[in-house]
C-alpha cells in the first residue's frame, strides 16, 4: 500500500524550498527495497535554479532506506543539496548571479 505524501518546507541559500515526500511510492517492493518518490521545488523565488536542479523543480525516484539514512526527507535533500553546491558548475552559476555580464546587458 503506498503511503501519503507529507511536504517540508525549507530554506536554503535564501531560497524557499518546497520538499514533497512520499516514501512508499509503489504498493509492492522492487528487490525487496521500496520505492520512494521525492519532489524538490524552489518556491521563492519561483523556479530559482539549484545545484541539483536548472529548472527549480526535481523529481527523483530511489530506496525508502537511502533517505532514511539521512534521517528523512529534509536531511536529505540539505545533504544533496550541500554536495551538489561543491561543484564547478554550481561555482560558476554562482559568480555569474554576483557580477553582471557586459555582454549580457
Amino acid at each position: 500500500m503506498t503511503q501519503p505524501t507529507k511536504t517540508h518546507r525549507i530554506t536554503w541559500q535564501g531560497i524557499a524550498i518546497e520538499i514533497s515526500y512520499c516514501p512508499q511510492w509503489l504498493e509492492g517492493d522492487i528487490d525487496g527495497y521500496n520505492i520512494a518518490h521525492l519532489e524538490v521545488r524552489a518556491m521563492e523565488p519561483e523556479r530559482a535554479r539549484l545545484p541539483i536542479t536548472e529548472t527549480g523543480y526535481k523529481s527523483h525516484f530511489c530506496h525508502h532506506a537511502d533517505i532514511e539514512q539521512y534521517g528523512g526527507a529534509v536531511e536529505f535533500v540539505t545533504a544533496w543539496l550541500k554536495s551538489a553546491a561543491k561543484s564547478h558548475e554550481w561555482q560558476i552559476h554562482l559568480e555569474k548571479s554576483k557580477q553582471p555580464d557586459l555582454f549580457e546587458l
